[in-house]
Protein backbone atom coordinates (compact mmCIF):
# COMPACT_ATOMS: atom_id res chain seq x y z
CA UNK A 1 0.00 0.00 0.00
CA UNK A 2 1.78 3.50 -1.11
CA UNK A 3 1.02 5.69 1.88
CA UNK A 4 2.98 8.03 3.18
CA UNK A 5 4.23 7.27 6.77
CA UNK A 6 4.89 10.15 9.55
CA UNK A 7 3.83 8.81 12.58
CA UNK A 8 6.86 9.28 14.39
CA UNK A 9 7.03 13.28 13.19
CA UNK A 10 4.73 13.56 13.29
CA UNK A 11 -27.00 3.76 22.84
CA UNK A 12 -29.09 0.80 22.91
CA UNK A 13 -32.19 3.33 23.40
CA UNK A 14 -33.49 4.55 19.90
CA UNK A 15 -32.51 8.54 19.05
CA UNK A 16 -34.84 11.41 18.70
CA UNK A 17 -34.15 14.29 17.15
CA UNK A 18 -36.00 18.11 16.58
CA UNK A 19 -37.99 18.45 13.54
CA UNK A 20 -41.06 16.89 11.92
CA UNK A 21 -39.78 13.47 11.43
CA UNK A 22 -42.77 12.13 9.56
CA UNK A 23 -42.43 14.70 6.51
CA UNK A 24 -38.43 14.10 6.58
CA UNK A 25 -39.07 10.13 6.59
CA UNK A 26 -41.54 10.77 3.39
CA UNK A 27 -38.59 12.77 1.52
CA UNK A 28 -36.53 9.87 2.58
CA UNK A 29 -36.57 6.65 4.17
CA UNK A 30 -34.72 4.92 6.47
CA UNK A 31 -31.69 3.05 6.07
CA UNK A 32 -33.61 -0.29 6.88
CA UNK A 33 -35.73 0.61 3.71
CA UNK A 34 -34.17 2.87 1.87
CA UNK A 35 -32.09 0.09 -0.10
CA UNK A 36 -35.20 -1.11 -1.17
CA UNK A 37 -36.16 -0.76 -4.84
CA UNK A 38 -34.17 -2.22 -8.34
CA UNK A 39 -31.58 0.18 -8.69
CA UNK A 40 -30.73 -0.64 -4.79
CA UNK A 41 -30.68 -4.57 -5.84
CA UNK A 42 -28.13 -3.84 -8.57
CA UNK A 43 -26.19 -2.09 -6.44
CA UNK A 44 -26.00 -4.15 -3.76
CA UNK A 45 -21.91 -5.56 -2.79
CA UNK A 46 -21.64 -8.75 -3.58
CA UNK A 47 -18.80 -11.35 -2.05
CA UNK A 48 -16.14 -11.38 -4.53
CA UNK A 49 -16.62 -7.15 -4.95
CA UNK A 50 -16.38 -6.83 -1.51
CA UNK A 51 -13.32 -9.10 -0.95
CA UNK A 52 -11.42 -6.64 -3.36
CA UNK A 53 -12.97 -3.88 -1.93
CA UNK A 54 -11.25 -4.65 1.36
CA UNK A 55 -8.22 -5.59 -0.52
CA UNK A 56 -8.03 -1.93 -1.46
CA UNK A 57 -9.35 -0.22 1.63
CA UNK A 58 -6.26 -1.83 3.01
CA UNK A 59 -3.17 -2.01 0.62
CA UNK A 60 -3.87 -2.25 -3.43
CA UNK A 61 -0.65 -4.79 -3.53
CA UNK A 62 2.96 -4.92 -2.18
CA UNK A 63 3.51 -1.08 -3.51
CA UNK A 64 4.83 0.76 -0.25
CA UNK A 65 6.13 -2.25 1.36
CA UNK A 66 9.84 -1.76 0.46
CA UNK A 67 11.00 0.59 3.37
CA UNK A 68 10.34 -2.45 6.06
CA UNK A 69 13.17 -4.32 4.22
CA UNK A 70 14.99 -0.85 4.20
CA UNK A 71 14.85 -0.37 7.47
CA UNK A 72 15.64 -3.90 9.16
CA UNK A 73 16.88 -5.88 6.29
CA UNK A 74 14.69 -9.20 4.52
CA UNK A 75 14.70 -11.12 7.48
CA UNK A 76 12.88 -9.00 9.84
CA UNK A 77 11.00 -7.49 6.69
CA UNK A 78 9.59 -11.30 6.23
CA UNK A 79 8.71 -12.07 9.76
CA UNK A 80 6.77 -8.99 10.30
CA UNK A 81 4.27 -9.54 7.31
CA UNK A 82 4.25 -13.02 8.46
CA UNK A 83 3.68 -12.20 12.35
CA UNK A 84 1.86 -8.55 12.06
CA UNK A 85 -1.18 -10.34 10.46
CA UNK A 86 -1.90 -12.23 13.64
CA UNK A 87 -1.30 -9.35 16.25
CA UNK A 88 -3.39 -6.88 14.25
CA UNK A 89 -5.19 -7.59 10.85
CA UNK A 90 -7.01 -10.33 11.95
CA UNK A 91 -8.03 -8.73 15.73
CA UNK A 92 -9.19 -6.00 14.09
CA UNK A 93 -10.94 -8.05 11.08
CA UNK A 94 -12.67 -9.45 13.67
CA UNK A 95 -14.07 -7.06 15.34
CA UNK A 96 -15.34 -5.39 12.04
CA UNK A 97 -16.88 -9.00 11.06
CA UNK A 98 -19.06 -9.03 14.04
CA UNK A 99 -20.54 -5.74 14.83
CA UNK A 100 -21.06 -4.97 10.91
CA UNK A 101 -23.05 -8.38 10.75
CA UNK A 102 -24.58 -7.17 14.27
CA UNK A 103 -25.54 -3.72 13.03
CA UNK A 104 -25.82 -4.15 9.29
CA UNK A 105 -26.42 0.06 8.70
CA UNK A 106 -24.23 2.14 6.71
CA UNK A 107 -21.58 4.54 8.82
CA UNK A 108 -20.31 1.13 10.76
CA UNK A 109 -17.60 1.97 13.43
CA UNK A 110 -19.73 5.60 14.00
CA UNK A 111 -23.12 3.37 14.79
CA UNK A 112 -21.16 1.24 17.00
CA UNK A 113 -19.74 3.81 19.15
CA UNK A 114 -23.05 5.32 18.79
CA UNK A 115 -25.34 2.26 20.45
CA UNK A 116 -22.36 1.70 22.84
CA UNK A 117 -21.30 5.13 24.01
CA UNK A 118 -24.23 7.62 23.15
CA UNK A 119 -24.14 10.33 20.12
CA UNK A 120 -21.18 12.45 21.44
CA UNK A 121 -18.95 9.40 21.12
CA UNK A 122 -20.46 8.70 17.91
CA UNK A 123 -19.74 11.58 16.51
CA UNK A 124 -16.57 12.12 17.62
CA UNK A 125 -15.74 8.49 16.25
CA UNK A 126 -16.85 10.10 12.94
CA UNK A 127 -14.72 13.02 13.51
CA UNK A 128 -11.38 11.04 14.03
CA UNK A 129 -12.31 8.69 11.00
CA UNK A 130 -13.54 10.63 8.52
CA UNK A 131 -10.51 12.88 8.95
CA UNK A 132 -7.84 10.43 8.58
CA UNK A 133 -9.72 8.54 5.30
CA UNK A 134 -10.04 11.94 3.83
CA UNK A 135 -6.21 12.66 4.42
CA UNK A 136 -5.35 9.39 3.58
CA UNK A 137 -7.33 9.73 0.27
CA UNK A 138 -5.83 12.76 -0.66
CA UNK A 139 -2.48 11.37 -1.38
CA UNK A 140 -3.39 9.59 -3.94
CA UNK A 141 -4.53 11.64 -6.94
CA UNK A 142 -1.18 12.94 -6.18
CA UNK A 143 0.43 9.98 -5.81
CA UNK A 144 -0.84 8.37 -9.07
CA UNK A 145 0.84 11.53 -10.86
CA UNK A 146 3.84 10.40 -9.79
CA UNK A 147 3.81 7.19 -10.68
CA UNK A 148 2.50 8.34 -14.02
CA UNK A 149 4.98 10.69 -14.39
CA UNK A 150 7.79 7.79 -14.48
CA UNK A 151 5.90 6.39 -18.02
CA UNK A 152 5.23 9.72 -19.32
CA UNK A 153 7.45 12.82 -17.96
CA UNK A 154 5.44 15.16 -19.33
CA UNK A 155 3.15 14.94 -16.24
CA UNK A 156 5.94 15.63 -13.86
CA UNK A 157 4.87 19.00 -12.75
CA UNK A 158 2.54 22.38 -13.59
CA UNK A 159 -0.49 22.14 -15.54
CA UNK A 160 -0.05 18.44 -16.88
CA UNK A 161 0.14 17.55 -13.42
CA UNK A 162 -2.92 19.47 -12.11
CA UNK A 163 -5.02 18.61 -15.08
CA UNK A 164 -4.05 14.53 -14.29
CA UNK A 165 -4.98 14.87 -10.51
CA UNK A 166 -8.11 16.91 -11.36
CA UNK A 167 -9.00 14.54 -14.01
CA UNK A 168 -7.95 11.59 -11.56
CA UNK A 169 -10.72 13.00 -8.74
CA UNK A 170 -13.57 13.36 -10.91
CA UNK A 171 -13.60 10.73 -13.27
CA UNK A 172 -13.34 8.38 -9.85
CA UNK A 173 -16.03 10.58 -8.32
CA UNK A 174 -18.06 9.70 -11.40
CA UNK A 175 -17.63 6.05 -11.07
CA UNK A 176 -18.77 6.25 -7.58
CA UNK A 177 -21.70 7.97 -8.12
CA UNK A 178 -22.69 5.11 -10.74
CA UNK A 179 -22.91 2.54 -7.57
CA UNK A 180 -21.06 0.13 -5.31
CA UNK A 181 -21.57 -3.02 -7.61
CA UNK A 182 -19.52 -0.88 -10.44
CA UNK A 183 -17.27 0.19 -8.08
CA UNK A 184 -16.57 -3.33 -6.63
CA UNK A 185 -16.17 -4.87 -9.77
CA UNK A 186 -14.18 -2.17 -11.16
CA UNK A 187 -12.17 -2.85 -7.87
CA UNK A 188 -11.88 -6.46 -9.23
CA UNK A 189 -10.35 -5.60 -12.66
CA UNK A 190 -7.95 -3.36 -11.17
CA UNK A 191 -6.59 -5.43 -8.15
CA UNK A 192 -5.99 -8.33 -10.84
CA UNK A 193 -4.06 -6.27 -13.35
CA UNK A 194 -1.92 -4.78 -10.37
CA UNK A 195 -1.44 -8.16 -8.75
CA UNK A 196 -0.74 -9.63 -11.60
CA UNK A 197 3.06 -8.41 -12.36
CA UNK A 198 4.11 -9.96 -9.00
CA UNK A 199 2.67 -13.04 -9.61
CA UNK A 200 4.62 -13.48 -12.53
CA UNK A 201 7.78 -11.92 -10.82
CA UNK A 202 7.13 -14.59 -7.89
CA UNK A 203 7.00 -17.34 -10.51
CA UNK A 204 10.25 -16.39 -12.72
CA UNK A 205 12.29 -15.64 -9.27
CA UNK A 206 11.93 -19.81 -8.13
CA UNK A 207 14.82 -20.70 -9.82
CA UNK A 208 17.18 -18.01 -8.92
CA UNK A 209 15.84 -17.63 -5.16
CA UNK A 210 18.63 -18.28 -2.69
CA UNK A 211 17.32 -18.56 1.07
CA UNK A 212 20.82 -17.33 2.62
CA UNK A 213 19.70 -13.81 1.20
CA UNK A 214 16.64 -13.83 3.46
CA UNK A 215 18.69 -14.23 6.52
CA UNK A 216 20.32 -10.62 5.62
CA UNK A 217 19.80 -7.61 8.11
CA UNK A 218 20.33 -3.98 8.02
CA UNK A 219 23.25 -2.11 9.40
CA UNK A 220 21.79 0.71 10.84
CA UNK A 221 17.98 -0.68 11.59
CA UNK A 222 15.40 2.16 12.00
CA UNK A 223 12.29 0.18 14.40
CA UNK A 224 10.61 3.42 14.23
CA UNK A 225 10.00 3.09 10.00
CA UNK A 226 9.59 -0.45 10.17
CA UNK A 227 7.19 -1.10 12.51
CA UNK A 228 5.06 2.31 11.24
CA UNK A 229 5.79 0.80 7.61
CA UNK A 230 3.73 -2.91 8.78
CA UNK A 231 1.49 -1.05 10.54
CA UNK A 232 -0.20 1.33 7.62
CA UNK A 233 0.61 -1.39 5.05
CA UNK A 234 -1.93 -3.77 7.12
CA UNK A 235 -4.46 -0.82 8.48
CA UNK A 236 -8.04 -0.22 7.58
CA UNK A 237 -10.04 -3.54 7.87
CA UNK A 238 -12.37 -1.35 9.34
CA UNK A 239 -13.28 0.85 6.99
CA UNK A 240 -15.87 -0.83 4.62
CA UNK A 241 -17.86 -1.36 7.71
CA UNK A 242 -19.18 1.57 6.59
CA UNK A 243 -20.90 -0.01 3.95
CA UNK A 244 -22.52 -2.34 5.76
CA UNK A 245 -26.24 -1.63 4.45
CA UNK A 246 -25.02 -1.92 0.83
CA UNK A 247 -24.11 -5.61 1.38
CA UNK A 248 -25.50 -8.71 0.10
CA UNK A 249 -26.62 -10.70 3.36
CA UNK A 250 -24.09 -9.13 5.47
CA UNK A 251 -24.02 -11.54 8.02
CA UNK A 252 -22.43 -14.35 6.12
CA UNK A 253 -20.48 -12.55 3.20
CA UNK A 254 -18.95 -10.03 5.95
CA UNK A 255 -16.86 -12.82 7.69
CA UNK A 256 -16.17 -14.74 4.57
CA UNK A 257 -14.88 -11.38 2.88
CA UNK A 258 -13.10 -10.41 5.46
CA UNK A 259 -11.22 -13.51 6.00
CA UNK A 260 -10.56 -14.25 2.38
CA UNK A 261 -8.99 -10.50 2.24
CA UNK A 262 -6.66 -10.60 5.54
CA UNK A 263 -4.96 -13.77 3.23
CA UNK A 264 -5.28 -12.29 -0.22
CA UNK A 265 -3.58 -9.09 1.50
CA UNK A 266 -1.08 -10.92 3.39
CA UNK A 267 -0.07 -13.69 0.66
CA UNK A 268 0.03 -10.38 -1.66
CA UNK A 269 2.93 -8.56 0.86
CA UNK A 270 4.81 -11.86 1.71
CA UNK A 271 5.36 -13.49 -1.61
CA UNK A 272 6.90 -11.31 -3.33
CA UNK A 273 9.39 -9.96 -0.67
CA UNK A 274 10.45 -13.57 -0.60
CA UNK A 275 10.78 -13.63 -4.42
CA UNK A 276 12.67 -10.30 -4.78
CA UNK A 277 15.02 -10.50 -1.70
CA UNK A 278 15.80 -13.98 -2.54
CA UNK A 279 16.19 -14.03 -5.86
CA UNK A 280 18.67 -10.72 -6.11
CA UNK A 281 21.83 -9.29 -4.12
CA UNK A 282 20.70 -5.82 -3.05
CA UNK A 283 21.53 -4.26 0.05
CA UNK A 284 18.68 -3.18 2.71
CA UNK A 285 19.42 0.48 1.88
CA UNK A 286 18.53 0.14 -2.04
CA UNK A 287 14.82 -0.85 -0.94
CA UNK A 288 13.28 2.73 -0.88
CA UNK A 289 9.53 3.08 -2.24
CA UNK A 290 9.38 1.93 -5.83
CA UNK A 291 12.31 -1.11 -5.53
CA UNK A 292 9.93 -3.82 -6.22
CA UNK A 293 10.26 -2.42 -10.49
CA UNK A 294 13.63 -2.35 -9.97
CA UNK A 295 13.66 -5.85 -8.67
CA UNK A 296 11.32 -7.51 -11.51
CA UNK A 297 13.26 -5.32 -14.00
CA UNK A 298 16.73 -7.61 -12.58
CA UNK A 299 14.74 -10.17 -12.47
CA UNK A 300 12.35 -10.46 -15.81
CA UNK A 301 13.78 -7.78 -17.75
CA UNK A 302 12.58 -3.70 -18.40
CA UNK A 303 9.06 -5.30 -19.84
CA UNK A 304 7.76 -6.65 -16.07
CA UNK A 305 9.61 -3.32 -14.44
CA UNK A 306 6.91 -1.41 -16.41
CA UNK A 307 4.08 -3.55 -15.63
CA UNK A 308 4.96 -3.48 -12.05
CA UNK A 309 4.91 0.74 -12.46
CA UNK A 310 1.65 0.77 -14.76
CA UNK A 311 0.43 -1.68 -11.65
CA UNK A 312 0.85 1.10 -9.13
CA UNK A 313 -1.02 3.38 -11.34
CA UNK A 314 -4.23 1.00 -11.42
CA UNK A 315 -3.14 0.43 -7.38
CA UNK A 316 -4.00 4.17 -6.73
CA UNK A 317 -7.01 3.91 -8.71
CA UNK A 318 -8.38 1.62 -6.86
CA UNK A 319 -7.31 2.70 -3.10
CA UNK A 320 -8.64 6.34 -3.92
CA UNK A 321 -11.95 4.62 -5.39
CA UNK A 322 -12.71 2.51 -1.95
CA UNK A 323 -11.02 5.31 0.38
CA UNK A 324 -14.05 7.81 -1.53
CA UNK A 325 -16.28 4.74 -0.94
CA UNK A 326 -16.13 4.12 2.50
CA UNK A 327 -15.71 7.70 3.67
CA UNK A 328 -18.73 8.80 1.52
CA UNK A 329 -21.04 5.91 3.13
CA UNK A 330 -19.80 7.23 6.58
CA UNK A 331 -21.32 10.64 5.89
CA UNK A 332 -24.53 8.88 4.99
CA UNK A 333 -24.15 7.22 8.04
CA UNK A 334 -23.96 9.89 10.27
CA UNK A 335 -26.82 11.48 8.46
CA UNK A 336 -28.79 8.24 9.23
CA UNK A 337 -28.21 8.40 12.78
CA UNK A 338 -29.38 12.67 12.85
CA UNK A 339 -25.03 13.40 13.36
CA UNK A 340 -24.89 15.26 10.46
CA UNK A 341 -27.99 17.13 8.35
CA UNK A 342 -30.12 14.93 5.96
CA UNK A 343 -28.81 16.45 3.20
CA UNK A 344 -25.62 13.89 3.60
CA UNK A 345 -28.18 11.21 2.98
CA UNK A 346 -29.42 12.02 -0.09
CA UNK A 347 -29.74 9.31 -3.00
CA UNK A 348 -29.41 9.61 -6.53
CA UNK A 349 -32.42 8.64 -8.11
CA UNK A 350 -31.22 5.91 -10.54
CA UNK A 351 -28.07 4.70 -8.87
CA UNK A 352 -29.38 5.24 -5.04
CA UNK A 353 -25.87 6.41 -3.89
CA UNK A 354 -24.93 9.21 -1.61
CA UNK A 355 -24.43 11.64 -4.07
CA UNK A 356 -24.05 15.04 -1.50
CA UNK A 357 -21.49 13.07 0.51
CA UNK A 358 -19.34 11.71 -2.76
CA UNK A 359 -19.08 15.86 -4.06
CA UNK A 360 -18.55 17.05 -0.76
CA UNK A 361 -15.66 14.19 0.28
CA UNK A 362 -14.63 14.71 -3.19
CA UNK A 363 -13.75 18.10 -2.60
CA UNK A 364 -12.20 17.85 0.25
CA UNK A 365 -9.68 15.34 -0.99
CA UNK A 366 -8.91 17.26 -4.43
CA UNK A 367 -8.08 20.45 -2.40
CA UNK A 368 -5.74 18.55 0.13
CA UNK A 369 -4.23 16.94 -2.61
CA UNK A 370 -2.35 20.00 -3.54
CA UNK A 371 -1.18 20.30 -0.19
CA UNK A 372 2.12 19.45 1.65
CA UNK A 373 0.91 18.28 4.71
CA UNK A 374 3.40 15.91 6.52
CA UNK A 375 2.80 16.95 9.61
CA UNK A 376 -1.22 16.59 9.27
CA UNK A 377 -0.67 13.39 7.83
CA UNK A 378 0.89 11.83 10.97
CA UNK A 379 -1.83 14.13 13.03
CA UNK A 380 -4.50 11.59 10.76
CA UNK A 381 -3.01 8.60 11.69
CA UNK A 382 -2.81 9.29 15.51
CA UNK A 383 -6.51 10.17 15.03
CA UNK A 384 -6.90 7.04 13.03
CA UNK A 385 -5.46 5.25 16.27
CA UNK A 386 -7.53 7.17 18.86
CA UNK A 387 -10.45 5.99 16.62
CA UNK A 388 -9.35 2.19 17.00
CA UNK A 389 -8.84 2.40 20.71
CA UNK A 390 -12.50 3.73 20.70
CA UNK A 391 -13.24 0.72 18.59
CA UNK A 392 -11.92 -2.16 20.98
CA UNK A 393 -13.62 -0.27 23.62
CA UNK A 394 -16.71 -0.52 21.88
CA UNK A 395 -17.10 -3.57 20.66
CA UNK A 396 -15.69 -5.27 24.45
CA UNK A 397 -18.57 -2.98 26.12
CA UNK A 398 -21.30 -4.22 23.98
CA UNK A 399 -20.49 -8.12 24.73
CA UNK A 400 -20.70 -6.57 28.48
CA UNK A 401 -23.76 -4.69 28.30
CA UNK A 402 -25.68 -5.97 25.18
CA UNK A 403 -24.98 -9.93 25.64
CA UNK A 404 -28.54 -10.31 24.18
CA UNK A 405 -27.95 -8.28 20.91
CA UNK A 406 -28.13 -10.67 17.77
CA UNK A 407 -24.77 -11.52 16.51
CA UNK A 408 -25.11 -13.57 13.23
CA UNK A 409 -20.90 -13.47 13.49
CA UNK A 410 -20.07 -13.76 16.71
CA UNK A 411 -15.93 -13.66 17.89
CA UNK A 412 -15.64 -17.26 19.40
CA UNK A 413 -13.03 -16.27 22.00
CA UNK A 414 -15.51 -15.65 25.04
CA UNK A 415 -15.02 -12.57 26.80
CA UNK A 416 -11.55 -13.06 28.67
CA UNK A 417 -10.52 -14.38 25.16
CA UNK A 418 -11.65 -10.98 23.32
CA UNK A 419 -10.28 -8.57 25.70
CA UNK A 420 -6.39 -10.32 25.17
CA UNK A 421 -7.09 -10.28 21.76
CA UNK A 422 -7.78 -6.34 22.09
CA UNK A 423 -5.33 -5.60 24.53
CA UNK A 424 -2.68 -6.73 22.20
CA UNK A 425 -3.16 -4.26 19.07
CA UNK A 426 -4.11 -1.88 21.42
CA UNK A 427 -0.68 -1.66 23.21
CA UNK A 428 0.99 -1.22 19.51
CA UNK A 429 -1.83 1.74 18.93
CA UNK A 430 -0.37 2.93 22.37
CA UNK A 431 3.40 2.75 21.31
CA UNK A 432 2.64 4.58 17.84
CA UNK A 433 0.77 7.20 19.67
CA UNK A 434 3.42 7.53 22.49
CA UNK A 435 6.56 8.01 19.78
CA UNK A 436 4.54 11.12 17.67
CA UNK A 437 5.96 14.51 17.68
CA UNK A 438 4.37 17.52 19.73
CA UNK A 439 3.45 18.48 16.28
CA UNK A 440 1.36 15.83 16.04
CA UNK A 441 -0.10 16.20 19.17
CA UNK A 442 -1.19 19.86 18.66
CA UNK A 443 -2.53 19.12 15.34
CA UNK A 444 -4.77 15.90 16.33
CA UNK A 445 -6.09 18.22 19.44
CA UNK A 446 -7.16 21.27 17.38
CA UNK A 447 -8.74 18.37 14.43
CA UNK A 448 -10.80 16.68 17.73
CA UNK A 449 -12.01 19.93 19.16
CA UNK A 450 -13.63 20.75 15.73
CA UNK A 451 -14.91 17.45 16.15
CA UNK A 452 -16.31 18.58 19.62
CA UNK A 453 -17.32 21.80 18.20
CA UNK A 454 -18.59 20.51 15.49
CA UNK A 455 -21.12 18.04 17.51
CA UNK A 456 -22.19 20.73 19.40
CA UNK A 457 -23.35 23.07 16.68
CA UNK A 458 -25.56 20.11 15.07
CA UNK A 459 -27.02 19.94 18.34
CA UNK A 460 -27.96 23.63 18.31
CA UNK A 461 -28.96 23.77 14.64
CA UNK A 462 -31.45 20.75 15.96
CA UNK A 463 -32.79 23.06 18.71
CA UNK A 464 -33.50 25.73 16.86
CA UNK A 465 -34.57 23.64 13.34
CA UNK A 466 -31.86 25.60 11.30
CA UNK A 467 -31.78 22.30 9.36
CA UNK A 468 -33.55 19.29 8.21
CA UNK A 469 -32.23 16.01 10.66
CA UNK A 470 -33.30 12.49 10.34
CA UNK A 471 -34.63 9.95 12.66
CA UNK A 472 -33.76 6.65 12.37
CA UNK A 473 -34.20 3.76 15.34
CA UNK A 474 -31.08 1.95 14.92
CA UNK A 475 -32.79 -0.73 17.06
CA UNK A 476 -35.57 -1.33 14.45
CA UNK A 477 -33.05 -0.73 11.67
CA UNK A 478 -30.67 -4.02 12.71
CA UNK A 479 -34.35 -6.03 13.31
CA UNK A 480 -35.22 -5.55 10.14
CA UNK A 481 -31.82 -6.07 8.29
CA UNK A 482 -31.60 -9.32 10.06
CA UNK A 483 -34.99 -10.20 9.38
CA UNK A 484 -34.51 -9.61 5.73
CA UNK A 485 -31.41 -11.68 5.92
CA UNK A 486 -33.80 -15.02 8.03
CA UNK A 487 -36.17 -14.58 4.85
CA UNK A 488 -33.50 -14.96 2.02
CA UNK A 489 -31.81 -17.38 3.76
CA UNK A 490 -35.30 -19.40 4.00
CA UNK A 491 -35.95 -19.00 -0.09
Amino acid sequence: MTREVHLGDASPKPKTVDGDADAASAVLPPPAVAGHGKAAARNKLSLVPLIFLIFFEVAGGPYGAEPAVQSAGPLFALLGFLIFPFIWAIPESLVTAELSTAMPGNGGFVVWADRAFGPFTGSLMGTWKYVSGAINGAAFPALCADYLARVVPAVADGGPRVATIVTFNVALSFLNYTGLSVVGWSAVALGVASLSPFVLMSGIAIPKIRPHRWRVTAADKDWKLFFNTLFWNLNYWDSVSTMAGEVENPGKTFPTALLSSVAMTSLGYLLPLMAATGAIDAPPENWGNGFFADAAGTIAGSWLKYWIEVGAVLSSIGLYSATLSSAAFQLLGMADLGLLPRIFALRAPIFNTPWVSIVVTSLITLGMSFLSFNNIVAAANFLYSLGMLLEFATFIWLRIKRPEMARPYSVPLGLPGNIVMCLVPSGFLVFVMAIAGWKVYAISAIFTAAGVGVYYLMKFCKARGFLNFGTVDGEEMMYERHQQESRNDGV
